[in-house]
């Protein structure tokens, strides 16, 4: 393991599917500091936590054209500015009818149309002052759409011409299965999905189908929403601004508590609970690299510190398939 010079030690790289990209392991997710959902932005600490970042190996960031309607992809190209590393950046295509997630029956017309997806990849290259995008994700998924030739002609479009290296899916949320029927089409290099100590259930079937294809897997909500760190407890508040308000409403927060005692009480005392959240994502072979929000320099060094110890135990693992919990509070 790398040491940098201030004794945090920097994140592994591991290989992103047929991209042949090498990713660190540890990659920024750059939701929060866009600012609108997560009650209120600082610009300030958002661009020393990616500096940071980039100081001590990390070289994959996740963005999306709609975080702070592209603020998230500006800061990014700002912190960038003048540095000489490579960063790997994965931004997303928001769907044009804006319905998060996808809706069964709803045509890929309304969702993403060749002229949006054209229009959005080229606003997003702007605000990242960037020709090129390593890899340029659908932001939703309907496994319907795998029939219209419609989104494969926009696949084609962003590799021919340039515009993206590589194409993924972000999948629905909680819903990883929808994806695999696209991976057969072989125009998918890359999925994002929600992988944690709760919702396990990207290893039922969609983790070896990735395998077998060369898929490269971002991991996705390692703490969901701030769950699995640990810090909220019933009676935690959050302010109207700040999406947590919704994903813990009513008495989710009670549950949620019973839920992490429980966690800890099997666990032990051995490391911080959002370390162990982490490496159980690294844990898994098909995992390319996991996403975690940062929008302080301590979550950034705290975060490394799961790449430092590696992935868990066989024992310890099978203690925390007896943790998943079937159930969305994104509803």
């Amino acid at each position: 393991m790398a040491v940098a010079g201030d004794g945090i030690p920097s994140t592994q790289r591991r290989r992103l599917g047929r991209s042949g990209l090498f990713v660190s392991e540890i990659g920024f997710g750059a939701w929060g500091i866009g600012g609108t959902w997560w009650g209120g932005r600082d610009d300030v600490s958002s661009l020393t936590a990616l500096s940071k970042a980039f100081d001590l190996g990390i070289n994959f960031i996740d963005t999306a054209h709609v975080y702070g309607d592209g603020h998230s992809e500006r800061l990014i190209a700002k912190a960038l500015k003048g540095r000489g590393e490579t960063i790997h950046i994965a931004t997303k295509i928001p769907p044009k009818n804006n319905r998060w997630p996808a809706r069964p029956g709803i045509p890929l017309k309304e969702a993403y149309p060749f002229d949006h997806v054209k229009k959005c990849t080229e606003q997003s290259l702007k605000n990242l002052g960037r020709d090129k995008i390593d890899v340029q994700q659908f932001h939703v998924w309907n496994p319907e759409w795998v029939e219209d030739d419609e989104w494969r002609e926009s696949v084609h479009w962003l590799k021919c011409t340039g515009k993206a290296r590589f194409v993924g899916i972000s999948a629905n949320d909680h819903l990883p299965d929808t994806v695999i029927s696209a991976l057969s089409t072989g125009d998918i290099d890359t999925i994002q999905v929600i992988y944690n100590i709760f919702d396990q259930s990207p290893k039922e079937q969609l983790f070896g189908v990735c395998q077998r294809l060369d898929i490269g897997v971002i991991a996705r909500v390692p703490f969901d929403e701030g769950g699995l760190t640990g810090t909220i407890t019933p009676d935690t508040t959050f302010p109207p601004t700040d999406m947590r308000s919704r994903y813990f409403s009513g008495d989710r927060k009670k549950a949620l508590w019973d839920r992490v005692q429980a966690l800890r009480q099997d666990l032990g005392e051995s490391e911080p609970l959002p370390q162990t959240a982490l490496r159980f994502c690294i844990s898994h072979p098909a995992v390319s690299t996991v996403i975690p929000g940062m929008r302080k320099v301590c979550h950034v060094e705290q975060n490394l510190l799961a790449s430092a110890a590696g992935p868990l135990p066989p024992e310890t693992l099978d203690l925390l398939r007896r943790h998943q919990w079937k159930r969305s509070f994104y509803d």
